[in-house]
């Protein structure tokens, strides 16, 4: 289970950061691989606009979800499975510390 929705998330995050960069900015930065000539005799530039406008609102709202799912997943999974900390899961090993020779004076 754990697997496969942590494998959506990150797909959720690929496209969502690849669905940013196509938006459409003030600088005109990356709106030339899909929001501009090509996709312009396919969708209208409002058209375009209001699509990938959507689709990153869709992609947030999933990511938001997956995040929560699997912070909540994990929560449940740790505390039923492991130690609270690596802490309590270590041994700890106390020595003594070894105490100075003094010198000797030899004649």
């Amino acid at each position: 289970m754990s697997t496969v929705l942590l494998v959506l998330h990150l797909m959720i995050a690929i496209f969502l950061v690849a669905f940013i960069l196509l938006q459409r900015s003030s600088g005109g930065a990356l709106d030339g691989l899909g929001g501009g000539n090509g996709a312009s005799s396919f969708l209208t530039a409002r058209g375009t606009g209001n699509f990938l406008t959507r689709a990153t609102a869709i992609l947030a709202t999933l990511f938001f979800i997956t995040s929560m799912s699997l912070s909540l997943y994990y929560k449940g999974h740790m505390t039923q499975t492991a130690a609270k900390s690596i802490v309590e899961q270590v041994p700890v090993q106390q020595s003594a510390p070894v105490a100075p020779v003094a010198p000797t004076a030899e004649k």
